[in-house]
């Protein structure tokens, strides 16, 4: 296995840093809870759908295709570990999804999925989010991995274009998270609180993320393939069914092309 000591950084504080920084610029968004006195959905949709371009442009041009690249020069059949990898990172939110409590944005409480409990709307709301930000913990944390394990297909440059997209939607998405625990009757305090604490998973799982590949490097494109396929169940399950939800379908489709010209953009030019 490589020496990673021998980096200026390690890449396990190299994941957790990056995490860190999604997680400041998700408790940023937050912060606007102060400072706004109403709330548009048209904007809340708009947000919504760039999350998810954002998101589903990450997982092509930062883990899928590195994936299909280093299982080709690796002498493996170029399709497998990525497919595999993006089957098993569905099934594995789909799990969580079964059974975590927790209850998408604007929809009514009767709507709520997994183990049915007695806890309060907020906190199931807060749990969605969590779930949602998983994924893009982990993607990060693989990213910064991959950089580390020397393949050409994965750069330091790839890692922190995906980890500023990333970044990016979560200041819009930590917005509406605090807006929505603001419309469920919490003060502003709280709804700061519970808005940035929903993203506390994403530097826990970068850090599990980049272990992982950094420990079993063959098993690196079936990571990035897994990560692919933990977003892309978030962007079907979740958060393109809740911007299409309140009618504003347009906005929320220009959002998502603007969310994947932007993420696409900066994968490109500077990964």
């Amino acid at each position: 296995m490589m020496d990673v000591f021998h980096y200026p950084t390690h890449p396990i504080m190299q994941a957790l840093g990056a995490g860190v920084f999604t997680w400041g610029l998700t408790a940023l968004g937050a912060a606007f809870i102060f400072v706004t006195q109403k709330f548009s959905q048209k904007v809340f949709d708009a947000m919504l759908g760039f999350a998810a371009g954002v998101m589903i442009a990450a997982s092509f041009w930062s883990l899928l295709a590195p994936a299909i690249a280093m299982a080709q020069d690796n002498g493996q059949i170029a399709w497998l570990p990525a497919a595999l990898g993006f089957f098993l990172g569905a099934l594995f939110l789909r799990l969580i999804d079964m059974i975590l409590p927790h209850l998408h944005l604007g929809f009514s409480s009767s709507e709520s999925e997994g183990i049915k409990t007695s806890w309060q709307r907020s906190i199931l709301l807060v749990l969605a989010i969590t779930l949602h930000n998983i994924p893009e913990g982990l993607a990060v944390g693989v990213a910064i991995g991959a950089a580390a394990s020397g393949f050409p297909e994965a750069t330091v440059a790839a890692a922190i274009a995906l980890t500023a997209g990333i970044g990016i939607q979560n200041i819009p998405e930590g917005f509406a998270v605090s807006v929505s625990l603001r419309r469920e009757g919490l003060s502003k305090m709280k709804s700061f609180w519970y808005g940035q604490l929903s993203a506390v998973v994403e530097p826990l799982f970068a850090v599990i993320g980049a272990a992982a590949v950094l420990w079993a490097k063959p098993l690196l494109p079936y990571a990035l393939g897994f990560a692919a396929g933990a977003m892309i169940f978030v962007v079907v399950e979740e958060v393109v069914p809740e911007s299409q939800r309140n009618g504003h379908t347009d906005l929320a489709t220009a959002g998502t092309i603007i969310g994947f010209i932007i993420m696409m953009i900066l994968d490109v030019a500077f990964g």
